[in-house]
């Protein structure tokens, strides 16, 4: 490297996929946060799924500051996002700590989009999937309300009102955004 040049990612090609390998190490991280739960082990299952947080974080960084952005990358990033959220949303309803009806929600939300995708590549329209402003809200809702959750009982704290009125707004932001992918798609399916 020349004398003042910055760090350039480039420079270290082994490097090079840092990202997805991350990606990847979330991926791994979900049958351990499923088997801690479903072993009533809160505090590990809180810790694990507050690695693969910050491991989405930092992935989504080094992929951007180091311009190491790639199409497997942009697959494989909300692969594991989904896999992490509905595989915890499914065990919790499992374990009885969330109504099941919330986890049939956000898990047919996401086979609802992925079927409307696979049904527009088939038919030779493919759609571009963009979040939208509700999906973006709708997510954030359900990573804070899985996060509240298993830090309740990692801590033994009570699911007092907060919970109930949690539940609603996921299950509401869920239902809203389904819906407005699905408009999105009906929309384009038209044309």
């Amino acid at each position: 490297m020349a004398p003042g040049a910055g760090f350039r990612m480039s420079d270290f090609p082994f490097l090079a996929s840092l990202p997805n390998l991350i990606t990847l190490g979330r991926l791994i991280l979900v049958p351990l946060v499923i088997a801690m739960i479903s072993n009533g082990r809160w505090l590990e299952a809180f810790v694990v799924f507050l690695i693969a947080g910050v491991s989405d974080a930092v992935d989504g960084f080094v992929a951007k500051r180091f311009d190491l952005r790639t199409e497997l990358g942009a697959y494989l990033d909300p692969v594991a996002d989904k896999a992490l959220l509905v595989s915890i949303y499914v065990a919790l309803a499992l374990a009885q700590v969330v109504p099941g009806t919330l986890a049939i929600f956000v898990v047919a939300r996401d086979i609802m989009i992925v079927g409307a995708v696979i049904i527009s590549w088939v038919l030779h329209k493919p759609i571009a999937i963009r979040p939208l402003l509700i999906s973006k809200l709708n997510t954030t809702a359900q990573i804070a309300f899985a996060a509240a959750v298993l830090g309740a009982k990692a801590f033994r704290l009570d699911l007092g009102l907060w919970f109930n009125a949690s539940i609603a707004l996921v299950a509401a932001l869920t239902v809203a955004s389904t819906a407005a992918y699905l408009k999105h798609w009906l929309d384009h399916m038209s044309r």
